[in-house]
This record gives C-alpha cells, sequence and structure tokens, in this order.
C-alpha cells in the first residue's frame, strides 16, 4: 500500500474537523514524507501538514514528538500575548486519543501540524538583511527555549554531530569500500583525513564541559526557517526532529555553512563555492543580538570555528554516504553526494583562505556587543 493511501486511512484520527477535500505530497525533504491536506472548515479552506517520521533515522519515534511537543508547547506559552503566534511556532495537532501521533496498518509513524500558510525559505542568500534575519531568529529561538524546564530532552540521533563518532563511520566505510567507489574520491578522502584533528574540537569541548550544554535545533540549515512572503520577517524554525541536547555553536555553524556561501550545497562549479565576509557579518550581527547575553566565553572563543567544523561534519557524511553507496541522503544522480561533499571542501578552503577576517570579526563583536542587532 503506498503512503498516500495510508495516511488517506488515517486522517480521521487525528483531531481536524471540517470537510475532508484534498491531499497531495508536499516539499522535497530529503528524511520524512511530507503532505498537505485541505480541509472545509465552515466554509474557510484550511490546511494541515503530514509527515510520516523516517524510523530508520529517527528509532524512537515517541520520543522526536515528546521532544517537539515540550518546545513548541514552551515556545507558545511564551508567545500567548504575540498577534499571529500560530505562524511563529509549529503546532502538533493531536490525535483523538490524545497522543501526538497516529500508526498506520503497516506500523509506520504519523504526525500532524497546522500548515503555516504565506511563508517560505531561503536556499541561498541574496543580501546581509537575509543573513541578518536569519542568524536572529536561530539566536532567538535558543533564546526561547533556554528556560525549557523538566527532564532532559531526549537525543533522537544519538552523536549527531560527534566528529569522532562520524570519522569512526568514514574509516568502516572505506575500508569495506563496498561499492568500489573510493579510488574516485581519493582527494577528498586525503583531505578529510588531513583535518582530523580540528574537525574534532567542538565534540570535544562539549564532552569535557567547556562548552555548555544548551537545548538546539541542530539542524539549522536556512531552508528550516520560514519567512513571512509578505513582509520577509523570519517567523520560525521548522524540523524539529533533532531539536536535543547540545551546544549552541552546532546551530549558528550550519547557519553560517549555508547562509555564508555564495552556491547551493550541491553546486557542481565550484569556483561559485565562496564565503562571504560581509554575510558572516550580517548573520553574526543578527544572531548575536538574541545569543550575546547568554554566551560564555568558550562560546565566543570556538565561534569563528563553529561554521567550519559543521560544513566539514557535512562534507564527511557526504563522503561517507557515497562510499556507502547512498544509503542516507536523496540523489538525483549518481555523483549528488560526492559532488555535494566537494562543494563543502571547497567552501572549508575558501573559509580558511579568509581565516584573520572571520577571526577580527568575531572579535569586534566581542570587544562590543552593542554593534549586533
Amino acid at each position: 500500500m503506498n503512503r498516500l493511501d495510508l495516511l488517506k486511512a488515517l486522517l480521521e484520527d487525528f483531531a481536524i474537523y471540517g470537510d475532508f477535500e484534498s491531499v497531495e505530497p508536499f516539499g522535497s525533504g530529503h528524511i520524512n514524507t511530507t503532505f498537505a491536506s485541505r480541509w472545509n472548515q465552515a466554509g474557510v479552506s484550511v490546511r494541515y501538514l503530514h509527515q510520516r517520521i523516517n524510523e530508520a533515522v529517527f528509532h524512537h519515534p515517541d520520543q522526536v514528538m515528546e521532544n517537539i511537543t515540550r518546545v513548541t508547547a514552551h515556545i507558545a506559552r511564551q508567545l500567548a500575548r504575540v498577534p499571529d503566534r500560530s505562524r511563529r511556532t509549529l503546532t502538533v495537532v493531536p490525535a483523538r486519543n490524545g497522543k501526538a501521533w497516529v500508526k498506520d496498518r503497516e506500523g509506520g509513524w504519523w504526525r500532524t501540524y497546522l500548515f503555516i500558510e504565506g511563508t517560505k525559505s531561503l536556499e541561498v542568500v541574496s543580501s546581509r538583511e537575509e543573513a541578518s534575519f536569519l542568524g536572529k531568529c536561530i539566536g532567538n529561538f535558543q533564546k526561547q527555549l533556554a528556560g525549557l524546564g523538566g527532564p532532559r530532552l531526549h537525543e533522537t540521533i544519538p552523536s549527531f554531530h560527534d566528529m569522532e563518532y562520524r570519522y569512526r563511520n568514514f574509516y568502516a566505510a572505506l575500508e569495506k569500500n563496498s561499492v568500489g567507489r573510493a579510488a574516485s574520491a581519493a582527494e577528498e578522502i586525503a583531505f578529510m583525513k588531513e583535518n582530523e584533528e580540528r574537525g574534532s574540537v567542538l565534540v570535544r569541548a562539549v564532552r569535557t564541559g567547556r562548552l555548555p550544554e544548551r537545548i538546539c535545533h541542530n539542524d539549522t540549515k536556512m531552508n528550516n526557517i520560514l519567512i513571512d512572503k509578505a513582509t520577509s520577517e523570519a517567523l520560525c524554525v521548522s524540523d524539529l526532529d533533532t531539536v536535543m541536547p547540545g551546544t549552541s555553536l552546532f546551530d549558528v555553524g550550519d547557519l553560517v555553512r549555508t547562509v555564508t556561501t555564495t552556491a547551493a550545497e550541491d553546486e557542481k562549479e565550484l569556483a561559485r563555492v565562496a564565503w562571504n565576509a560581509e554575510y558572516f557579518r550580517a548573520l553574526l550581527s543578527g544572531y548575536l543580538s538574541e545569543a550575546a547575553e547568554f554566551f560564555t566565553d568558550a562560546e565566543w572563543e570556538l565561534l569563528a570555528e563553529a561554521g567550519r567544523n559543521i560544513t566539514q561534519i557535512m562534507a564527511l557524511r557526504f563522503l561517507t554516504d557515497y562510499l556507502e553507496g547512498d544509503h542516507y541522503y536523496h540523489i538525483d544522480r549518481s555523483d549528488h553526494n560526492i559532488d555535494r561533499c566537494r562543494n563543502q571542501i571547497a567552501l572549508i578552503r575558501s573559509l580558511d583562505a579568509e581565516w584573520k577576517t572571520a577571526l577580527d570579526i568575531v572579535a569586534g563583536f566581542r570587544a562590543c556587543p552593542a554593534k549586533t542587532g
């Protein structure tokens, strides 16, 4: 039975009221299968978003949903007096039995959100203003969750940003060479080996307690930030599956990786891949306008390293998936993952060539936090 039919069979199990009109595939996410449905509610057309949680990636969907419901409810309480609050955080639509999910007849886990209308997301930044408000959105998200009480959130993907763990997977894939691709990736393999020590700096700082543990999104690439089409205001952060304990630098690092480059993540023309210092400055200005108040000395000291680190871990993951035969990431062509890896390595090299500039920008904000915002 295909997933659309599975979804249709369980829609009435969610607490949705009105007359069902239609449902169709939505978006192009790599991990979860997503659909949008339309309902007539007393003459008003309303949409909902439905996702089948990928159990191959998230082994405990109930824990994923427990994290998401706690986080979104906490943010919603803070927004109680804010106009348009249902567009400023995801809203989980519960099942009629009170749970945050429904299981289909094949055992698959489904969730439903209110559809946030009138939004878009960015794939490539085209102005300093865009870089700034994307940074501000993530800084605000971290600040909103700083006071979340209760038990520690579940680790929905253990070792997600653990560079040492990712290197163990890489070396295992390299030794096995199951699809015979190692020879075609010799230059990328050499780069990863040469940069292993530097790549481990953040995870080791977390493990030793040098960096404080915070609640983080852990997957803050720019297309996970919803933007109002009419006002160009950043509204909220989507794709909350990986919200769990981590370091603030994982989040800002992924933003640096995606916002400060001049090309898409899978751009094959590597000459187009370059780190943009002005976008970096604008991104940090927006981010630190929210985050500087809770930053520790260690977070300041490793802030410049964050973008390079997350770019490296993504390059390593793309390379590992390529060596293993493309099991994890969705691909549109046979060389898609190695193209992504080369793209990320090109961005690292561009940043390294401007490393003093990056350090000077961070030092300027640290010396004068009033520059932010």
